[in-house]
């Protein structure tokens, strides 16, 4: 019913208007009327009465023509009605439409105007009484009683006629529905925003670079980036992903944040919200979702140095939480990024070209981008600050030797830079998102003052504040957004990084001793020192690189219970030359020939066993020249003693073999 609308109105006037005034009738229709003022917004909506008399032009042809001497007095009833004491509308009878509708029907089907449906007969009450009423012009209010400052008021904020879209879209702007924002954005110049994407564009460019590198290093050896330190791989591919949207923004421009402007129907070009343009949200779910996901790989990052640090959790323990990692990492962003979709939060960027959240929505902006970002630099501030004291413990109270306290402290320095190196980058990104979500309003505000006389819209009442936002704090953001991606080459920046590429591009990979020359090569390593029980002896076990099952370096045993050499490349060295020829065998004609052993009389030590009994290194020394002295004489036996033909890793051990053992190899 319409006199509940007018009744609804009326309580929104009181609630946006500081007051409520009369004011002359401007309308060239409705002039010589009964009563010569009136009151905006109307009963339409209309907030002025330009606006209204937009709204009136399809029924001047009728008008002129005369088709119903009740088409005028009715449109001037609704468009400019009387004007009386504040609390009082006078709405028209039912009976005075359906005359001026009856009459002119067939007139504004000839012109192809219809009868809108805001004044549609049924709504108005069921009456028959001529327009104005004769109370109405009694309690009428003469405008020459009006002040000039009285009819100042605040009428909140009214869409323009450029900005309007279609109702079923869903669009807001400003607090109003179906009204979008202008595009490419209305706070910035054309040529501040040309040089703000290239800006965004050179930055999205480096930190793509730096996450792809990141990403085919370990593609070249997956085995090589193991748990704890696995996370950084999946950190910097969410990041690479953010850097790719922004990347394909500077290329398109504004062609997907903003729709394009329809001069046909007076629409100048628009912000992209919603669900509607495809590829706009198709960006918004890639971006935000690998921008939340990179923030919780962070998190998870924290955890494993945590476990790795705090209850000594080794590799292969941290690796089968892989899946429950995984699980929180894209689940939960995902959810979000659904949430955000049906709820239909979804904006353009004029200034990147890309589509996210928050940008005009400021409770989207809170719960959406504040608060998950927040929440994951909390808990990994936490878990780093607890990990370091650990392993500054370990350092501080666990006697290990000076080469592991060396390589501890270097892995602290480094999750110190590379924790700094994120959380710069992301408490700048927080610090932005909070500068804008605190100063929104006021530079809403200050546009709406300066541009209501363009888009003919109400200016706002009484501003107390007025301000503009800093392209340079734009320019911080969008760069933090993109820079936190970057640490990832960092980590995996080191000499066995230069060498898998140099081995990777010139096409050939070694495919034995890869593992375990990475665990030599990579920087740092000193799980066992961590894992290891406090009370335990150190064994330091020196590292050989075996081939074909042929040892190249000396019983790592002598290392673990005798000094070790001054030189260990020299040691390693005499210890080769001592199994060779400790394995060879003067034949029957005078040559020298490998040795061969009957596996029942092969007596081996067993690996990782304790040799108290052994001879000094030295001794091979003496076993060699005796071997040899005795070839020279064609003795009859000869004694070998040294090292075993086949060595396992960390282990030694002496074999002597006969003349006769000689002969049948």
């Amino acid at each position: 019913n319409v006199i509940t609308t007018a009744l609804c109105l009326l309580n929104q006037i009181s609630e946006s208007h500081s007051t409520f005034t009369c004011e002359p009738i401007g309308l060239r229709m409705c002039q010589d009327l009964p009563y010569n003022t009136t009151f905006m917004p109307n009963l339409l909506n209309h907030y002025d009465q330009q606006t209204a008399a937009l709204a009136m032009e399809p029924f001047h042809p009728m008008v002129n023509l005369q088709c119903s001497e009740d088409l005028r007095m009715f449109l001037c009833a609704l468009y400019a009605p009387v004007c009386m004491e504040y609390g009082r509308v006078s709405m028209p009878c039912r009976a005075l439409c359906h005359r001026a509708k009856r009459d002119c029907h067939k007139l504004m089907e000839m012109f192809g105007v219809t009868w809108p449906d805001e004044i549609e007969c049924s709504r108005f009450p069921d009456c028959d009484e001529a327009y104005p009423r004769t109370v109405d012009l009694q309690t009428s209010v003469d405008p020459t009683d009006i002040s000039p400052i009285s009819i100042q008021r605040d009428y909140g904020f009214w869409c323009p006629r450029e900005l309007k879209m279609e109702p079923d879209l869903g669009y807001s702007f400003l607090g109003t529905r179906d009204c979008s924002a202008p595009c490419p954005n209305m706070y910035f110049q054309r040529s501040e925003l040309t040089f703000a994407r290239y800006f965004i564009g050179v930055v999205s460019i480096v930190c793509l670079a730096a996450t792809l590198f990141t990403f085919l290093t370990f593609l070249i050896d997956v085995t090589r980036f193991r748990y704890p330190e696995r996370p950084i791989i999946f950190y910097a591919i969410c990041y690479m992903m953010v850097s790719l949207v922004f990347f394909l923004g500077f290329l398109l421009e504004d062609r997907v944040a903003c729709n394009a402007a329809n001069p046909a129907q007076y629409r100048a070009a628009t912000v992209t919200q919603g669900s509607h343009n495809k590829v706009c949200s198709l960006f918004f779910m890639v971006l935000y979702f690998f921008t939340m996901a990179g923030s919780v790989w962070w998190v998870i990052l924290t955890i494993t140095w945590f476990l790795a640090a705090v209850p000594k959790w080794g590799s292969e323990a941290i690796e089968k939480k892989a899946l429950l990692f995984h699980t929180c990492a894209w689940g939960l962003p995902g959810c979000l990024t659904v949430a955000l979709l049906a709820l239909n939060k979804i904006e353009g960027d004029g200034v990147s070209g890309v589509c996210f959240v928050g940008l005009y929505d400021v409770t989207a902006l809170r719960w959406f981008l504040l608060a998950p970002l927040c929440l994951n630099v909390a808990v990994g501030v936490s878990l780093l600050l607890v990990g370091i004291v650990a392993l500054n413990r370990v350092r501080m109270e666990i006697p290990l030797e000076k080469e592991n306290q060396d390589k501890l402290v270097k892995f602290m320095i480094r999750i110190g830079v590379f924790s700094v190196l994120y959380l710069v980058p992301l408490l700048t990104v927080i610090s932005c998102y909070l500068y804008e979500h605190s100063n929104r309003a006021v530079w809403e505000i200050t546009w709406v003052q300066e541009r209501c006389r363009d888009y003919h819209i109400p200016c706002p009442y009484q501003v107390e504040q007025t301000s503009h936002p800093d392209l340079t704090l734009f320019l911080i953001k969008y760069m933090m957004m993109l820079v936190v991606g970057i640490p990832s080459v960092f980590w995996v920046g080191s000499k066995k990084t230069c060498f898998e590429w140099a081995s990777f591009l010139q096409g050939r990979r070694r495919k034995d001793g890869v593992n375990e020359s990475r665990q030599v090569l990579q920087e740092p390593d000193f799980a066992q020192s961590l894992l290891r029980d406090p009370h335990t002896p150190i064994i330091r076990k020196s590292r050989g690189t075996s081939t074909q099952g042929t040892s190249t370096h000396a019983s790592s045993t002598h290392l673990a219970i005798l000094e070790e050499p001054d030189d260990p490349r020299h040691a390693g060295s005499m210890h080769s030359k001592t199994s060779y020829h400790g394995s060879l065998h003067r034949s029957r004609d005078g040559r020298y020939t490998p040795c061969s052993y009957r596996g029942g009389e092969e007596q081996t030590i067993p690996p990782h066993s304790s040799m108290p009994h052994l001879d000094h290194p030295l001794s091979t020394h003496s076993s060699l020249h005796r071997l040899e002295s005795q070839s020279r004489h064609s003795s009859q036996r000869d004694l070998v003693v040294a090292s075993p033909t086949r060595i396992t890793h960390g282990t030694s051990g002496g074999r002597v073999a006969n003349d006769n053992d000689g002969a049948s190899a």
